[in-house]
């Protein structure tokens, strides 16, 4: 395998993981717990991926201090109840074995908070391609971009035309130019429903299949 990066930066949920039903559980268990008004299935499934405090916002038109109360409970019941309902996505971890085969350095940026990301990678083993895993703090201040610079920063790679992050959502897209290296867009998780979407940012590649992130790698 021809690699073009020595680093490639992934998302988790919609990338590495399918954490639908966990993510769904526990924004139930939080808008039941605040009194807010249920959602339909297709809204629920927009709060997978972004901070939990930007989905609620958007979804209810709410602002100030509530959102970080929600944002509480939401982590609360996700970690300690609902963190490990995920499902690594088909043949994601060949990927990661050809990579690594091919000196391909791994690292995961992901808007999860810190301490269950580091959690939920290890329990499905992705501490075993790479100690650089990089999530959010609790007050949301970090953006992807920062994310993405961390995970570099750790890998002690300076050119960052030698990065790729690798996403399936509009967050991964905009961190990538942000932060100046190349996006690959997947259309198989949660985010990017077609090329169109993907088409919309900078990018080097559609991914439809995990496989096919290697065609750009």
């Amino acid at each position: 395998m021809q690699h073009k990066y020595k680093l490639v930066v992934f998302d988790v949920d919609g990338t590495l993981l399918d954490t639908t039903e966990g993510v769904i559980s526990a924004v139930k268990y939080t808008i039941k717990k605040h009194g807010l008004e249920e959602l339909e299935e297709n809204d629920l499934r927009k709060f997978i991926g972004p901070p939990i405090q930007d989905s609620f916002a958007r979804q209810y038109g709410l602002e100030g201090e509530i959102l970080q109360d929600l944002a509480t409970t939401f982590r609360n019941q996700y970690k300690d109840v609902d963190l490990l309902k995920a499902k690594p996505y088909d043949a994601i971890y060949d990927v990661m074995d050809i990579l690594i085969k091919n000196d391909v350095k791994i690292a995961v940026a992901t808007y999860k908070r810190q301490d269950y990301a580091t959690e939920i990678l290890t329990h499905f083993g992705f501490d075993k391609y790479t100690n650089i895993l990089y999530g959010a703090d609790h007050y949301n201040k970090l953006k992807k971009k920062d994310i993405i610079k961390m995970c570099i920063d750790d890998s002690g790679i300076a050119n960052y035309k030698d990065v790729v992050m690798v996403g399936d959502s509009d967050n991964d897209a905009i961190g990538a130019e942000n932060i100046g290296v190349s996006f690959i867009g997947v259309t198989y998780g949660f985010g990017f429903k077609n090329e169109e979407d993907v088409k919309k940012f900078h990018n080097v590649g559609v991914a439809n299949t995990t496989e096919q992130i290697l065609e750009f790698v």
